[in-house]
C-alpha cells in the first residue's frame, strides 16, 4: 500500500507540474486506477492510498471485485464492451467510456431507465487508425451518433476518449490527443446544449502527453501497480 500511495503522489506531482508548464492554472485533471487484472487486496490498497475513482475494463471481472465495494468509490467500464454485458455495466457503473456505435447507446439507455438511473458516457474514438482498436473511425458517423444520443434520456455524454498508439514515436501519440481534443471542440460548437467537456485520454505510460493535450482525466494502472499479471 505505501508504494501505491508513493506512486499516487508521484503521478499526482508530475499533473500538477504539467499543468503548471502548460498554463492549465487550476483546471482539475481526474487519476483513475485502473485495477484489471489485480485482486481486491490491491484494490482496497488503492481505496487506502486516496483512489476514489476506479476503472476495469471487463464487466464480469468489475462485478467480482466492486458489486460491494465501499459506497463512495466510483467505478467506470473502460474496456469494449458487447451487447450482452451492457445490463451489467449500467448496474456496477455509473460510466461507460467505451461507447463506440449507436447500439451500445441505446442498450445504455434502455437499461438505465429501468433502474431510473442517469449514466454518464464517453464516446470512443479510434484516433490512431490502428485496427485493432475500437472506437469512430469517421466524424460523420461519430456526429450523427452524438445527435441520436442527444435525445436519449438516461444518458450524459461526457466526453470524448481514445487509447494513443502503441507507440515509442511522441509526435504520434501528441497527434492522436490533439486530434481528440479538436474534436471535443468542434462537438462543444455543434451542440453547446451537450455539455460535452471531458477529455479522457493518457494511460501509463504516455499521460504526461495526454495532459500536456488537454486531458481532464487520465487512466494508470502499471504505474501504480507494476506489470500486470495475465
Amino acid at each position: 500500500m505505501n508504494q501505491i500511495k508513493e506512486n499516487y503522489e508521484n503521478i499526482i506531482s508530475k499533473v500538477e507540474e504539467i499543468k503548471r508548464r502548460a498554463g492549465r492554472g487550476s483546471e482539475e485533471v481526474q487519476i483513475m486506477a485502473v485495477t484489471k487484472t489485480k485482486g481486491i487486496d490491491i484494490v482496497n490498497s488503492a481505496y487506502e492510498a486516496g483512489f476514489r475513482l476506479f476503472g476495469e475494463n471487463r464487466v464480469q471481472e468489475a462485478g467480482e471485485k466492486f458489486s460491494n465495494f465501499k459506497s463512495d468509490a466510483v467505478l467506470h467500464i473502460i474496456g469494449h464492451l458487447q451487447s450482452n454485458k451492457v445490463k451489467k455495466a449500467v448496474e456496477l457503473s455509473s460510466c461507460i467510456q467505451s461507447v463506440d456505435r449507436l447500439k451500445i447507446a441505446g442498450l445504455i439507455n434502455k437499461y438505465a431507465s429501468e433502474r431510473s438511473k442517469t449514466m454518464e458516457i464517453y464516446l470512443e474514438y479510434n484516433t490512431s487508425g490502428e485496427p485493432s482498436k475500437s472506437g469512430f473511425v469517421t466524424e460523420d458517423d461519430f456526429f450523427k451518433t452524438v445527435e441520436e444520443i442527444m435525445g436519449m434520456e438516461y444518458i450524459n455524454i461526457k466526453g470524448l476518449m481514445t487509447i494513443g498508439p502503441l507507440s515509442s514515436d511522441e509526435a504520434a501519440i501528441r497527434k492522436s490527443f490533439t486530434f481528440l481534443r479538436n474534436l471535443r471542440e468542434k462537438a462543444s460548437e455543434r451542440y453547446p446544449e451537450a455539455g460535452i467537456t471531458g477529455l479522457s485520454m493518457g494511460m501509463s505510460g504516455d499521460y504526461e502527453l495526454a495532459v500536456e493535450e488537454g486531458a481532464t482525466l487520465i487512466r494508470v494502472g502499471t504505474a501504480l501497480f507494476g506489470a500486470r499479471n495475465y
